[in-house]
């Protein structure tokens, strides 16, 4: 954009990234005032089955921006999914408007924990979750630690409460079908100190202020450590 004298400083046009700017007064592009970043906001999203964590789909299945449309803020920004859902899997998904903080809500190294309840189907015991904790390779992928505990059972249905770090492609459904379970319900519970609670289905809440920032800053100082 500077190469192509699309940026100026009180009209002059700007040659060369090496300048220091002491504050956005007066910087323009394309001739329009850069106006200062917004403040960074985060919601909650009670996702339902069968929305799609994407922008718009090729094939015409809706998507989150679909139950958003309604269920945010009228003031709220442009805001991006941190991390994803798949389609059939419901729950808790953080929104945010800064992609600096979504990257870093997202990276397996700031050991930010992600908790589901999944209903499986299938001869499962306590002996053979807790094993998960040492990590597990399925198909040649490899899967971190992962806190797993048998909630309740009734005859072959499970309820099974799983925590992980690493968030990759359809991790739990591929780890608890590795394990000879067919899950018919995964639902995210929380991510981090976020949790879904009551929030209803479609439902959205915006996390304060105050608590976003203090999150924030105790996650810059575990990544720093």
């Amino acid at each position: 954009m500077i190469a192509d004298g699309r940026i100026a400083i009180d009209g002059e046009t700007i040659d060369t990234p090496a300048t220091v700017l002491k504050s956005l007064k007066g910087v323009t592009v394309d001739g329009n005032p850069v106006a200062a970043p917004e403040p960074t906001r985060l919601f909650l999203f009670h996702k339902p089955a069968g929305l799609l964590t994407a922008e718009r789909d090729p094939k015409g299945r809706a998507t989150i921006y679909t139950a958003l449309r309604n269920a945010l803020p009228k003031d709220a920004p442009r805001v991006m999914p941190v991390g994803r859902l798949d389609y059939n899997t419901e729950g808790l998904l953080l929104l945010t408007n800064d992609g600096e903080f979504k990257r870093a809500l997202e990276l397996p190294s700031s050991g930010i924990p992600r908790t589901y309840r999944a209903k499986a189907m299938g001869k499962i015991g306590q002996n053979d979750l807790e094993a998960l904790f040492e990590g597990v390779t399925v198909d040649g992928v490899h899967y971190g630690q992962i806190e797993a505990n048998l909630e309740r059972r009734s005859g072959l249905q499970n309820w099974i409460e799983l925590s992980l770090t690493e968030g990759k492609n359809r991790e739990v459904r591929n780890i608890l079908e590795h394990l000879g379970l067919q899950v018919s319900r995964l639902l995210r519970v929380a991510y981090g100190p976020f949790v879904l609670g009551d929030l209803q289905r479609g439902g959205v809440i915006e996390v304060a202020q105050k608590d976003v920032e203090r999150f924030r800053k105790a996650l810059a100082r575990e990544t720093q450590a």
